[in-house]
């Protein structure tokens, strides 16, 4: 992992921790968690463009999208880069993995997190990409 910066360690961990939250969310099918890690105003795009504005729209869609999925739960997320843009603010890339017998596929999403007041970090700006061999 690659970061800007080693003074912000306490604040990677805390940003790891939610990438964490977001592969136990995806290998669980776990909408509630998933969605607690979202700011209300945050803006979501899917792998395949869908562009999702405010915590509510987010909700409607993962809690469709979410329990139904067709992988078997065998899912990785692996924070691969953090920049601070600000040190509330940082932008963090990810590799997400999804491995079954058949076929595997990958994203390269980017979050975009900020801290809150009490410390939190929540996802602010996503962009999830799907990877296409070749």
């Amino acid at each position: 992992m690659n970061t800007d910066s080693t003074a912000y360690a306490a604040e990677i961990e805390a940003i790891k921790q939610v990438v964490a939250t977001v592969e136990h969310s995806q290998q669980h099918k776990d909408p509630d968690k998933f969605l607690a890690l979202f700011h209300p105003d945050a803006v979501w795009t899917t792998a395949h463009g869908k562009v999702l504005v405010g915590l509510e729209a987010i909700s409607e869609f993962t809690r469709k999208v979410l329990p139904a999925a067709g992988w078997d739960g065998k899912v990785s997320y692996e924070m691969i880069h953090v920049l601070f843009i600000r040190p509330d603010v940082a932008a963090v890339k990810v590799r997400q993995r999804y491995l079954s017998p058949d076929d595997d596929s990958e994203g390269a999403p980017l979050y975009v997190m900020s801290k809150q007041d009490d410390g939190r970090w929540l996802l602010i700006a996503c962009q999830n990409t799907q990877v296409v061999a070749g």
